[in-house]
């Protein structure tokens, strides 16, 4: 059965005349105070999303091509090699075996981008050259956020002079547990000027808030101060994305755009490796959201195992049968 390539390609420019950059808005802190997450009515409800959707056959494997569409294909380890990175970003243009993309009738099917340290920028970017995929490059003293501030600043500004076009920065939880609002909104808006053209995601570690309520007080914050996106983690923390704090940060996502009309992206990253998990996530998006949410340029995942899986739910949807899953390496 052929697939609608118009559904599964992904598309890396952005039609700015349509979809206006946040530009972010002065700070109101009486907006912030207002922000409330009631704990066990947020539980109740992301308890209820893995049974509320379901999609099978065509239409599950339609989706899992959307999900590789929006995934940030990451490597951020200690070991990263030049030699890895040029083969990560081989598997970000080319996610799906050719034959599989054959038998599903799609062409094109790219990762939404490839999410590297400052090192392996240039090599990413080189490696990507002509393909539309975006480098994106974790900044300002990833994953702590603890180096001094003139250097995270700078760090931001030597990635976009390397060629990131995206840049995901890490907050001071501090500002958030001791409640200085101010200042993580001075931190977000100085870390967005040093971005210029380059789209910022502010990662807010949310296993590291405290509360659902600091997530959303936050995620209200960093999009004031001009967020392209929002993202739950660093994928180093002990918790990582989770579905109650998805459903907090979409809602402030959505509250954001019914105020000023902006629309900001969203991004859950760690702990999302399973196929049937990334349905979850896109349904959630689209429930809460809408459409336009589970595109690219509005959604994306933080994964590196994720697509191994997808690639291997595909295989079972064109061949009848599951493959090892040594068989779909990243590298």
């Amino acid at each position: 059965m052929k697939m609608d390539s118009k559904t599964t390609t992904a598309t890396h420019q952005l039609p700015q005349a349509l979809k206006p950059r946040n530009p972010g808005m002065e700070l109101d802190l009486d907006w912030v105070a207002r922000a409330r997450a009631n704990r066990s009515a947020i539980e109740r409800r992301a308890a209820s999303l893995p049974g509320r959707r379901s999609v099978k056959k065509d239409h599950q494997a339609a989706w899992l091509l959307k999900a590789i569409s929006c995934i940030d294909l990451t490597t951020l380890s200690g070991d990263d090699t030049e030699g890895r990175v040029r083969r990560l970003c081989a598997k970000a243009r080319q996610p799906v075996r050719a034959d599989l993309l054959a038998a599903l009738g799609v062409e094109g099917l790219t990762t939404g981008a490839v999410c590297v340290y400052h090192d392996m920028v240039e090599c990413a970017v080189q490696a990507l050259q002509g393909s539309g995929i975006p480098v994106a490059a974790v900044s300002t003293g990833f994953p702590a956020g603890l180096s001094p501030f003139h250097l995270r600043v700078a760090e931001i500004e030597e990635s976009v002079r390397a060629g990131a076009s995206e840049i995901d920065i890490v907050i001071s939880r501090r500002h958030v547990l001791t409640g200085n609002w101010q200042a993580l909104y001075d931190e977000m808006r100085a870390f967005r000027a040093a971005c210029g053209d380059a789209h910022v995601k502010a990662i807010l570690a949310t296993g590291e808030l405290g509360t659902l309520q600091n997530v959303a007080r936050a995620s209200l914050i960093c999009m004031m101060a001009g967020a392209d996106f929002i993202k739950t983690s660093t994928g180093k923390e002990s918790v990582n994305a989770t579905l109650p704090v998805t459903l907090v940060m979409v809602r402030a996502i959505r509250a954001f755009f019914d105020e000023t009309g902006y629309r900001v992206g969203y991004k859950p990253a760690g702990g999302i490796s399973k196929a049937k998990d990334a349905l979850t996530y896109l349904a959630l998006m689209k429930d809460e959201l809408g459409h336009q949410w589970v595109q690219p340029d509005l959604f994306r995942f933080g994964a590196s195992s994720l697509l191994g899986d997808i690639e291997r739910q595909l295989e079972h949807h064109v061949t009848g049968a599951y493959s090892a899953s040594w068989r779909h390496a990243m590298s």
